[in-house]
């Protein structure tokens, strides 16, 4: 404990009362890349032409190419304009008349009754544009390399992290994912035309962790330059977590710490934080155990909390929401599946889609769907129950690792998005969610089997008719699939204990000779066309 104080003594915030006091208001405005010259939403009769025109006299466009001798972010400091942006730390939920609130400048992870916090951000600043100029100026940035702005998190920054200067920024140019027109499989396994799937795992270390993670630690990085009191940044994970943040980090030059559960990630998931340099605690838990433990830590060592308890990176995290309606051309999908373990996901979601409608870009929101493994599925219980009082349980080991949650941080959140959605919860067994892994395999995808069990949602709500055959349904599709081959293989070889593998495609076995090869393929191809 004596060791522990001095730690805290000489490394922390010389403010040891920072989590009890309202923050100071900003004595040192700085000024920041925000390419915005657009008439404000009052000129409503002229909006969508003086947004257009802003749009085409923006840096983003008119820009001469930089010289040889140039980076983009030594070019990005060129087009510095101001704004009126912000955003802040509040309690989640909070009472309207609560004056409680935090800068983001300030390490602080909970409200002083010990509550979430979220990012708040200025809606009537935001609002001086109407929804017009949000829509042109977002889809000006598409497909761009000018810093930041080619990643599909910070093409949004004014929405993100306004205040943040581009110099300040880690990134990776993440998002900007896939949005995949499912189209045999909802043909054939669902009767549905209108099906896709958000890829967020085709990133740049294979899972949507990328978006939030963009945010956290490009914050990091501003504290760090600001010289508040971070050593390092430390999550707890079942995979996907540590695989950005590490990555994250190694970008920028700052230490990572990851606390994972023993023998219980893939090995595609533990290679990633080990070979992007972080110092990984492999400890004998679950995840809950690793996240009680990195709370308590980070509460004594000047580490940085990356977990989702850490509301910045929902900030990041609801960019993709905002990404399938630009995909769309700004219409909405009748419903978006969301696989969930620890439940920020299905809030930045909820949260991006609402912001657009607040300010004006769509006219209304789709209905969210929280899809959990049947073996960690403490939404899902206290979904049937009618919300009433909450309960953890004990997650029981899954093929969906990344969700085998127990103790949601993010409950209240999810509850919020939910009921604010008119959402639901659904739930897939093991044998569900492998079969709907290896459906959708067959059709062309490689998914992981977190996205199975949000197909298994789907499917389960088909067959009852509360989505029907030409709802536009998008299933978001959290990681990539090669992190999670040896569960593929499992399932191929029929390896899995008490699951049939009723789709399961094992290799053949023949004899090196060429009429053993012709009639395996003759009996092969009668089997697919019976006229052969």
């Amino acid at each position: 404990m004596a060791a522990s104080c001095m730690l805290r003594s000489s490394f922390l915030s010389p403010n040891p009362n920072l989590h009890q006091q309202q923050s100071p208001a900003k004595s040192n405005p700085t000024f920041f890349l925000t390419p915005i010259k657009a008439t404000s939403s009052s000129s409503s009769s002229s909006s969508t032409g003086d947004a257009a025109a802003a749009i085409s006299k923006s840096p983003l466009l008119q820009k001469n190419r930089r010289s040889a001798d140039e980076n983009i972010r030594e070019e990005a400091r060129r087009d510095v304009s101001s704004h009126n942006f912000s955003a802040r730390y509040v309690p989640f939920n909070a009472d309207p008349n609560s004056n409680e609130w935090y800068s983001l400048d300030e390490i602080i992870y909970r409200s002083r009754s010990g509550g979430l916090l979220d990012v708040q951000h200025d809606m009537d600043a935001l609002k001086k544009f109407d929804g017009q100029y949000w829509r042109s100026l977002f889809d000006s940035r598409v497909g761009k390399t000018t810093w930041p702005y080619g990643s599909g998190v910070w093409s949004k920054k004014e929405w993100v992290l306004p205040e943040i200067d581009s110099d300040d920024i880690v990134s990776a140019f993440e998002g900007n994912s896939n949005l995949f027109w499912a189209e045999r499989f909802g043909k054939q396994f669902l009767g549905m035309n209108d099906l896709w799937v958000k890829h967020c795992g085709i990133s740049h270390t294979g899972s949507f962790k990328d978006l939030g993670m963009t945010v956290l630690v490009s914050q990091v990085n501003r504290l760090r330059k600001m010289h508040k009191p971070v050593v390092g940044v430390g999550c707890a994970s079942t995979g996907d977590t540590s695989a950005a943040l590490s990555a994250y980090c190694a970008s920028a030059g700052i230490p990572s710490i990851v606390f994972l559960p023993a023998n219980k990630i893939s090995m595609a998931q533990l290679v990633q934080p080990i070979a992007n340099g972080a110092f990984v605690l492999s400890i004998d838990t679950d995840f809950d155990g690793c996240m009680q433990l990195i709370r308590e830590v980070t509460a004594e060592l000047p580490i940085y909390l990356a977990n989702s308890l850490n509301s910045l990176r929902l900030e990041g995290q609801k960019t993709a929401a905002i990404e399938i309606l630009q995909q769309f051309e700004w219409e909405v999908p009748d419903w978006v599946i969301v696989p969930g373990g620890n439940l920020g996901n299905i809030y930045a979601f909820y949260k991006g889609f609402h912001m657009c409608k607040e300010l004006g870009l769509v006219d209304r929101i789709p209905r969210l769907v929280c899809a959990q493994a049947a073996n960690a599925n403490p939404l899902y219980l206290h979904y049937k129950s009618g919300w009433k009082d909450f309960k953890a349980v004990k997650a029981n080991t899954t093929f969906a690792s990344a969700i085998q949650i127990g103790d949601p941080v993010s409950i209240d959140r999810a509850v919020y998005a939910l009921k604010k959605s008119n959402g639901i919860v659904e739930e897939a067994t093991e044998e569900e969610l492998m079969d709907a892994m290896a459906q959708a395999d067959s059709t062309g995808m490689f998914i992981c089997p977190h996205t199975g069990v949000a197909l298994t949602a789907l499917s389960k709500l088909r067959k009852a008719g509360v989505i029907g055959p030409t709802d536009r349904t998008v299933v978001v599709s959290t990681a990539h699939g090669l992190k999670f081959t040896q569960s593929k293989v499992d399932y191929h070889s029929k390896e899995i204990k008490n699951m049939e593998c009723r789709f399961a495609n094992p290799p053949v076995q023949v004899k090196a000779d060429f009429g053993s090869v012709m009639d395996v393929l003759k009996k092969y191809l009668l089997s697919k066309n019976s006229k052969f």
